[in-house]
């Protein structure tokens, strides 16, 4: 198993990157989030998971451990495939998901691209007990802006992977306001 890599990024092609690692160029799929920051030249380290079937090896990269464990999760899920699973990491964001299983709304899995209403209840159940709970879910009061910005961003015509995007621009430390987060996403589409 590759858990990991770090090397120079030699191309950027669509959803995967070419990283060069001790004198050979490994292409690693990566999220579309990741492949849009990133640019030719750059280091980069990524967590990995190897995916061997009878015709190929295929190696699939991450930010961070916590996108490899949903990544994974998504891939126990029967009938999730790795690219439908990249997908929805690259269209979830770990919270997102935690909010969408700990409310039960199967229709947020549905917005992964391939993934139709059946598909989305067994991606549901599949993951309730596995992934945790959410900051701030099961608070009197507590809506999910992060679902609302995403909801408002494709009513406007955006993907969801596009909207999904702008939400991760939004820095951390942005209070939980629903306009001014939705103002700060709509700035990612300006820049």
């Amino acid at each position: 198993m590759i858990a990991s890599i770090s090397g120079d990024v030699l191309a950027v092609d669509g959803d995967s990157l070419v990283v060069q690692v001790g004198g050979v160029g490994l292409q690693v799929f990566v999220p579309q989030f990741l492949a849009k920051q990133t640019a030719a030249g750059q280091t980069i380290f990524l967590h990995t998971c190897l995916i061997v079937r009878e015709e190929s090896l295929t190696l699939y990269g991450f930010e961070d451990a916590e996108q490899k464990e949903f990544f994974l999760l998504f891939l126990g899920v029967n009938g999730i495939g790795p690219r439908t699973a990249l997908s929805a990491v690259s269209a979830l964001s770990p919270d997102v998901v935690r909010r969408a299983v700990w409310d039960e709304q199967a229709d947020v899995f549905a917005r992964i691209p391939g993934v139709g209403k059946k598909g989305a209840q067994k991606i549901l159940l599949h993951l309730q007990g596995k992934v945790g709970q959410a900051v701030g879910v099961g608070e009197i009061g507590h809506t999910n802006i992060d679902v609302e910005i995403i909801d408002a961003l494709t009513g406007l015509g955006y993907s969801v992977i596009e909207a999904q995007s702008a939400l991760q621009w939004i820095p951390k430390d942005t209070a939980e306001d629903l306009e001014e987060r939705l103002r700060i996403a709509l700035s990612y589409f300006a820049r």
